[in-house]
C-alpha cells in the first residue's frame, strides 16, 4: 500500500489516496471518450481516498452504478466512482506524481477512436471481453 497526494488544476480540491497497486487502466468506451473530450479515461483504483475541499466537487450520476466527479471551479476530471463497493478510480493526471503509475490494461478497445494507440505490452479487452470479465453476475431470476 502506498500513499499519494494530488489536486485539481486550480487546487480547490486536494486529496490523499491509498493505492495498493501503482497502476492504471484506460477505458475507451463512448461515455468515457465524451467525458474526457475524445480520449480514454485513465483510472487509478484506490483503496481509500480523503478529499479536502469536497464542497468543490461536482458529481454526475452517469449510470445506475457509477458517478463521475469533477472540480466545480476549474472543471478538472477527478474520478469515476463505483457505487457498489464505494470505489474511487482517480485520474492519474491529478496526482502530484503521475509517473508513479504504469498502464496495465485497456478496456473497450474496439470502441476507441482511430487517431491514437497506446504503447506497451498489456491486455487489451474488447467491449464483449470487458463485460464478460467485469459485469456483475446476473441474478437467478434474470
Amino acid at each position: 500500500m502506498s500513499t499519494h497526494q494530488g489536486k485539481c488544476l486550480c487546487g480547490a480540491v486536494r486529496f490523499t489516496a491509498e493505492v495498493s497497486e501503482p497502476t492504471y487502466s484506460a477505458c475507451h468506451c463512448g461515455m468515457c471518450q465524451r467525458w474526457s473530450g475524445g480520449s480514454p479515461f485513465f483510472a487509478v483504483r484506490t483503496a481509500s481516498v480523503a478529499f479536502e475541499g469536497a464542497e468543490n466537487i461536482g458529481r454526475y450520476a452517469s449510470s445506475a452504478w457509477a458517478e463521475r466527479g469533477f472540480c466545480k471551479t476549474c472543471g478538472s476530471l477527478l474520478f469515476y466512482f463505483l457505487i457498489p463497493g464505494a470505489t474511487y478510480m482517480l485520474s492519474p493526471g491529478v496526482f502530484d506524481d503521475p509517473s508513479a503509475f504504469r498502464l496495465v490494461l485497456e478496456i473497450f478497445v474496439d470502441r476507441k477512436s482511430p487517431g491514437y494507440a497506446l504503447s506497451g505490452e498489456h491486455p487489451r479487452w474488447t467491449e464483449a471481453e470487458t463485460f464478460a470479465r467485469l459485469a456483475p453476475p446476473k441474478a437467478a431470476h434474470d
